[in-house]
Formats: structure tokens, C-alpha cells, sequence
């Protein structure tokens, strides 16, 4: 019986070619996207899901206000905090703490290797989370000072060796950045999953810190540098043990008298901080949650927009196949069997999709992976990625119910037409059936348009940031990484204002600065700023920026009052710094009335008190997400950071290399790495552009499966017309009345979509707007324009049906009369 129903299934669908193809090519369309949209979506929800007990880890994060106003949302917090919390709560199992190393020059024999990220761990690390040694010993690697543990990548790096001879490793020794103590290895790590949001090439003890910051790394109330991470014993309400922080902040800073902010305490689940972390000084990698889930339901619309097709091209050939239903029924067959036939087509058409898309979503791979620069697959969705193997269940189980729901209601309006009436021939099309159809369009073209309009209004926020003056000036401008292996000293100014010189010798470059705070980096704080002389004693807190006398003139940044760092402002003992430079927020913070009464004043911070000899033009020190900081800035100088070169385009090559050599002229031994700000500075979006290239391209994907399904039903409709056009062309009728009747009823079916559109993607697009501090007005015709578009694309898919049916001679139309 199964053989008969699926022999059948593929002589129907063979003899109608044109409405299978447009089926089975929705259907692939559809599927493909999914598969690859759903690899996407499981691997950023599956971050951090390998970890041993994922589900009781939980992140310290920290509010720090002053006056009233929030001042910090940060995943930093003080050093005691972890360890305190762990003493003070029984609920608490388990808990590590570590600090930021940033970047790193690890020195072996002759050789530099550059590691982009080091933490500082302390001894309960490796124990907490599941990042597996390859050889040493986790309980005590990481204890004593000085003790290093190397990823597998950076242990055949550096030294060259397989992984057999990892032991062989432990206890060699290696140099760090200009400390000249070695450091040695007591590990080597396995390397750090894709999906962890905490990314590193090597650890360092926390005890390490102790020599060299200090003991405050241990028992300090005041300074903020750290990230806690606590596991909960098992059946722990984590919300309400965040309900006792409160009386955890009352105890130890009372207020705001320890630290001069009230500070309040929350958890947050480590598996929700890759996508859910809206934080400052965010230490992992992280991504836009909101931006997933958009991904996931693009996906479900493109699924649901190809099973419609189905469902509207099935049923509209109600007709054509009544004859086929009577003579069955007539013949004994009964309503479950007609049925089970008509769901084997349905059946057979989704699998043959379904091994095409497979195909094709393994085909595209390689291409997703390149756009995204994530290392995804199919392997996600059978067992590697978010769920596990659920995830592959829950596939299947969608499959199937996809199947289903697309095949069952075409099969139970084919299969209960009344043989007497349809052989009789005064059957005729159930306006329940045309309604239900009608009701798939209008979904579908709603949809559509919601998708038209998101990538509109993406697309014109991503060109208003890119387009929007900042405040500074970033073209042409080189960044060189500082010489962090030259030794300070006293005469590390004098040697950083020469090679200046020398450079701006040269005709190609125009200007030159150094700074230690880069464009576009998020800066560091400096808290308990007060006004000298003011009535009021709280401090506030700024941004702060350290930078040269020619960091202002490089970037084009506009003084609007006072003067410019002068060369006597800085000095290579910074305890002699005396004179700093403000911005134009800063001085309204501070109180200032307009930027000319801040120049001359003194404001107070650091434990002594500093002269304000300029105020700055407002700028944006980062991507229009942001709000504009107030910012102070100290002329201070270092070895480390970064040049800035205002550089001619013609002949960069030369130019780099005139650079190049100056650059290891003045510090030898020290690797020349550089970038260009604008690039460096445009980063910020990359998560952005993705997102609106990933919309864009699979909302066109969506667009097009819903105009192939208008295509498929207006041929059809119009097919079951062509006598009634016929009449109406002998009658006279012309060429564009008859175009315009046929695609009247269409044209009503968008417009309802359009209006129902409207709203909703007036509502989802003001969400995605409200993440950012600087963006673009909702403009009502981007909404017409969106209508409109969709209009357009309606009367292409209906117009050529029509015009051909309108052309028809009226004579072939009317021969079986």
C-alpha cells in the first residue's frame, strides 16, 4: 500500500512540473537557511555549556553609584569580594578570582612571541572550571609565584615540540614583557574552547600580582580590578542569595564612606554572559542576544513562508484533482486512505528538499564560516552544539511537524469532496478554502514586509554611525603598537619627542602623537573627582585619557578654550604632573557654566590637586552606542601604548618602511606592528554590519519564497480563468482592464499584509534602536517605502501571469466550448 501511495506521489508530481518545481524550490530555499541560520544560533547559545556544573556558575557583577547616579555597570569589582562572599554565604560551594594581564611579549632564548591575552588566576582556577591540563598538576600549578601555564597552541609555538613531549615542559622557564625574573611553566592547557566566553593563551598565578601590584590585589575595599566567579551548592536559589547582597554592601562599605560609591551586587549566570552582557569592562567575548534570537526567528518565518507555498499551491489545485477524489471514492477508496495519499506527496516533496538542502547548507558552509569567522557546522545541530543530541530530536521533531501541519490540511480538503457533486460537475471551490489560502498570504507577505522594513532601518542606523561626524578626525591615520620591551627612564620622553621629530621630517607623514589610551578602546575611570572650592564634597567620576601635546593637533581635535599641553606639562616622574586638560562634558559635570570658566581652576583627584589649562570640543570617544564621556586628560607618557601618524596615501609602502626603520632605530629589540585607526576604530561595528548583512541577505531569501508561492497561486488562479478572460476580450475588453482585474484581488491581500506589518515592525525596530545612545529617526517613509516595495514585488510576480493570460487569443481559450 505505502509502495502504491508513494508510486502515485511521483507520477502526480511529475506530471505537474511547474508547481513541484515551485514547491521543492521554496522548500530547499527555506530548509537551506534554516540549516545554516540554525548552526549559527547553536553555536553562540551553546557558550560556555561544556563546563562542569554550567548550571551553578554565576559571575559577580557590580552597580557603583555616587549621588544618586549610576556611574558604573561593570563585571569588575574589588578584590576581597569573591573570597568574602564565599566565607560569608554557606550557599556558596566554590569560588576564583582573577585579573586582566591584556596583552603580553613572551621572551624565549632570542625569540618574541605575542600572546594577545594573559589572566591572572588564582590557585582555585583550574579546579573551578573545566579547562584540562595536559600535563602538570591542576591542584597545584598554579600556587606559587611566577607559576605559568601555557595553552597547547603557545606551548608548540614557542617551543616547537609535539604533543608527547608536553611534560618535558614543566619547569622550563620563559620572560615576560621587560621583567627580567623568569617566569615557569607549571602547565599546559588544553586549548580554550570556541565556546568559552573566557579566551586566553596563558595564565599567571595570582600571587604573582602580590609582588608586583601590590597587596591591595588581596585585601583592598577601594580599588576595582577584578572578576569574581562563584559556584552555588546544588539546589541553590541563586536570586535568593542575590537578595542578601544588600546587607553584604551595608556591612563592608557602609554606604558610601569605604569606597565613595554605594555599591550593589548581582549574579549573573555564566552561561547567560557571552549573549546577555551589556556591561563595562566586559573581560569575554561577547555577542548581541537580541541579535541571535532575530536570527532564529528569520529562520522560523523562512520555514513557515515555504510550507505556506505548500499548503496555498495544494489546495488551489483543489479542482484539477476533484475528478481524480471522485473517481477514487467511487471506486471504495475511503477518506484515511485518500488522505494517507495525499500526505505521501507531501512527505515525499519535504525529504527530497530536505536531502538538497542538505547538500547545499554543507555546500554554503564554508561561506558562512568566512562572513562570520565562527567555526560552525552540521555537527552542531547532531549533538556538538546547544541541547546536545535534543538538539537533533527537536529538529526532527520540527521536521516532521512541518511535514504535517503543511500536508494535512490540503490532504483533509482534498479528501472530503463529495464524489456525486464532483462527477457531476457542479463542484465548485469552498470559500472556507479560498479564505484559509487568502489568510497564508496575507502572513506571508506580512512577514515579508517586516523583514523589508528591519533591513531598511539597520541598514540606514549602520550608515548614519559610519557617516556621522565624531568629533575627530581618524583618516589616514597609521597607529604603531609602543615598544613595550624598552626599558622607562629618564630620557624616554626626550627619545619619544625625537622620533617624533624625525618622522614628521618626512613629507608623507604630517603629524605625529603618542598616547596610552586608544580611539575607540574603552577608557579607564577615575573616580572621587572634585571641584576645588565647591560647596559640594561628593566626587564624581571621568573618563580618563592619557595622551602628548600633539594628540590634539593629530586627531583635529578643536580646543575651545585655554591652551594645548606644552611640552614642561609632562615630566618622566609623573608625580610632578601638575596640569591637565578637560572636555567640554567634564566641565559642564564639574559644574562649569561654559567651557572658559573651567580654564584656570582647580579640580581634585589621586590625593592631590591638579590645574585645568584647557577644555576640548566634545568627540566620540567610542561608537554611537555609547553616550559622550566626560573625559580629563593628562599629558603622562610611556613606553607602551600607541603612535598615531597623519600619513599622505600615495606611496604607503614607502612610507611604512621609512617608519619601520626609524621605529627600530630608536627601539631596538621591539617588534613593529601597526594598524589604521579608521579600521581599529570600525570594529566597534562589526558585530553590526554582520548582523545586517545576515538580515539582509536572508530577508531577500524570505522575500523571494513568499513571491514564489504569489507566483504559483496567481498562475494557477489565473489558469482556471482563462475562459472568463476569453469572454471578456470578445466582449472588448482591454489589455490593461483585464491585467488590472486579475491582479485587483492579489493587490488587496498585500495591502491588508502592509497594514498589519506596519505596527509590528514599527515596534521590533524601536527595540533594536533603543541599544544605541545615537541613532536614527523612525521616518514614516521607510515604511512607505518598505509597502511600497512589496507592492512592486506583488505586481511583478501577479503582472506576468496576467499580461500573458490578457494576450492569449480569446478563440484558443473558448475552443473547448
Amino acid at each position: 500500500m505505502i509502495r502504491n501511495y508513494l508510486k502515485i506521489a511521483v507520477r502526480n508530481l511529475w506530471k505537474n512540473k511547474v508547481f513541484s518545481g515551485v514547491n521543492l524550490l521554496g522548500l530547499v530555499a527555506g530548509l537551506t537557511a534554516c540549516l545554516l541560520i540554525l548552526q549559527y544560533v547553536s553555536f553562540e547559545l551553546s557558550f560556555d555549556r561544556f563546563q562542569r556544573d554550567a548550571d551553578r556558575i554565576y559571575r559577580v557583577t557590580n552597580d557603583r553609584f555616587q549621588q544618586g547616579k549610576l556611574i558604573q555597570h561593570g563585571t569588575i569589582t574589588y578584590p576581597t569580594v569573591g573570597k568574602t562572599m564565599a566565607n560569608d554565604y554557606q550557599e556558596i560551594d566554590a569560588y576564583t578570582t582573577l585579573a586582566n594581564g591584556g596583552s603580553i611579549k613572551i621572551r624565549h632564548e632570542k625569540q618574541v612571541f605575542q600572546e594577545d591575552q594573559l589572566f591572572y588566576v588564582d590557585e582555585h582556577f583550574l579546579a573551578f572550571f573545566t579547562f584540562p591540563l595536559l600535563a602538570g598538576n591542576p591542584r597545584t600549578a598554579l600556587n606559587a609565584p611566577r607559576s605559568l601555564v601555557l595553552t597547547e597552541s603557545n606551548a608548540q609555538r614557542i617551543f616547537g615540540v609535539k604533543p608527547t613531549d608536553y611534560a618535558t615542559l614543566i619547569g622550563r622557564s620563559l620572560l615576560i614583557d621587560l621583567d627580567n625574573e623568569p617566569y615557569q611553566i607549571t602547565g599546559i592547557l588544553e586549548d580554550v574552547p570556541a565556546t568559552s566566553h573566557l579566551q586566553f593563551g596563558a595564565l599567571v598565578s595570582y600571587e604573582t600580582l602580590v609582588g608586583t601590584w601590590g597587596e591591595w590585589v588581596k585585601n583592598s575595599w577601594e580599588s576595582s580590578d577584578m572578576w569574581h566567579y562563584l559556584k552555588l551548592k546544588p539546589g541553590v536559589d541563586a536570586l535568593a542569595l542575590e537578595r542578601k547582597f544588600p546587607a553584604f554592601s551595608e556591612r563592608y562599605f557602609q554606604g558610601d564612606k569605604v569606597s565613595g560609591s554605594v555599591e550593589k551586587f548581582y549574579l549573573q549566570p555564566l552561561t547567560e554572559a557571552h549573549l546577555y552582557s551589556d556591561y563595562e569592562y566586559e573581560i569575554g567575548v561577547v555577542n548581541n542576544g537580541k541579535a541571535v534570537w532575530t536570527m532564529l526567528i528569520i529562520a522560523a518565518f523562512i520555514l513557515l513562508i515555504a510550507w505556506i507555498n505548500y499548503i496555498n499551491l495544494a489546495t488551489a489545485r483543489s479542482l484539477e484533482r476533484a475528478k481524480e477524489v471522485g473517481v477514487r471514492k467511487v471506486a471504495g477508496a475511503t477518506m484515511q486512505q485518500l488522505m494517507s495519499q495525499f500526505l505521501s506527496e507531501s512527505v515525499l516533496l519535504n525529504l527530497l528538499a530536505l536531502g538538497i538542502a542538505l547538500g547545499l547548507a554543507v555546500t554554503l558552509e564554508p561561506v558562512l564560516v568566512a562572513l562570520i569567522e565562527k567555526p560552525l557546522s552540521l555537527a552542531l545541530l547532531t549533538g556538538a552544539g546547544y541541547g546536545g543530541s535534543l538538539m537533533a530530536l527537536v529538529l526532527a521533531g520540527v521536521f516532521v511537524l512541518g511535514v504535517v501541519f503543511s500536508g494535512f490540511y490540503p490532504a483533509f480538503a482534498l479528501s472530503s469532496f463529495q464524489p456525486i457533486s464532483v462527477l457531476k460537475g457542479t463542484f465548485k471551490r469552498s470559500e472556507k478554502g479560498i479564505w484559509v489560502r487568502k489568510s497564508l498570504v496575507v502572513f506571508q507577505y506580512t512577514a515579508s514586509v517586516v523583514l523589508i522594513v528591519g533591513t531598511f532601518i539597520v541598514f540606514r542606523q549602520l550608515e548614519y554611525m559610519r557617516s556621522e561626524k565624531l568629533g575627530f578626525n581618524l583618516d589616514q591615520t597609521l597607529v604603531v603598537s609602543g615598544p613595550a620591551l624598552t626599558e622607562w627612564d629618564s630620557t624616554s620622553i626626550d627619545r619619544i619627542s625625537t622620533f617624533k621629530g624625525e618622522l614628521t621630517q618626512y613629507p608623507a607623514i604630517k603629524a605625529a602623537s603618542a598616547s596610552i589610551n586608544l580611539l575607540g578602546n574603552r577608557l579607564p575611570r577615575t573616580f572621587n573627582v572634585k571641584r576645588v572650592g565647591a560647596n559640594d564634597e561628593k566626587g564624581l567620576t571621568l573618563s580618563r585619557m592619557v595622551i602628548d601635546l600633539d594628540f590634539f593637533d593629530t586627531y583635529q581635535i578643536d580646543l575651545l578654550a585655554g591652551r594645548n599641553f606644552l611640552s614642561t606639562d609632562s615630566d618622566p616622574d609623573g608625580r610632578k604632573i601638575k596640569n591637565i586638560i578637560i572636555n567640554a562634558s567634564a566641565a559642564a559635570l564639574l559644574g562649569f557654566e561654559e567651557p572658559g570658566a573651567a580654564v584656570g581652576q582647580k579640580i581634585s583627584f589621586m590625593g592631590r590637586e591638579w590645574d585645568v589649562v584647557g577644555v576640548v570640543r566634545d568627540f566620540h570617544q567610542q561608537s554611537l552606542r555609547h553616550p559622550i564621556e566626560p573625559i580629563l586628560f593628562a599629558p603622562f607618557y610611556s613606553n607602551g601604548g600607541y603612535y598615531s601618524l597623519k600619513i599622505a596615501t600615495t606611496d604607503l609602502n614607502r612610507t611604512l618602511e621609512l617608519v619601520k626603520q626609524k621605529y627600530q632605530q630608536f627601539f631596538p629589540g621591539n617588534n613593529f606592528s601597526y594598524f589604521f585607526m579608521d579600521e581599529q576604530f570600525n570594529r566597534q561595528y562589526k558585530d553590526d554590519q554582520l548582523f545586517g548583512k545576515i538580515t539582509t541577505a536572508f530577508s531577500l531569501l524570505a522575500v523571494l519564497i513568499a513571491s514564489l508561492g504569489l507566483f504559483g497561486l496567481s498562475s494557477y488562479t489565473i489558469t482556471q480563468r482563462t475562459k472568463e478572460i476569453g469572454v471578456r476580450k470578445v466582449l472588448g475588453a482591454s489589455v490593461g482592464s483585464i491585467v488590472a482585474l486579475l491582479s485587483r484581488d492579489f493587490l488587496k491581500l498585500v495591502l491588508v499584509a502592509i497594514l498589519l506589518a506596519t505596527p509590528l515592525a514599527w515596534y521590533a525596530t524601536k527595540r533594536w534602536l533603543d541599544e544605541f545612545a545615537y541613532k536614527i529617526d523612525l521616518s514614516w517613509w521607510i515604511f512607505a517605502l518598505a509597502g511600497t516595495l512589496a507592492i512592486a514585488i506583488a505586481l511583478l510576480t501577479v503582472s506576468f501571469q496576467s499580461i500573458r493570460a490578457a494576450l492569449m487569443n480569446p478563440v484558443k481559450s473558448l475552443r473547448s466550448e
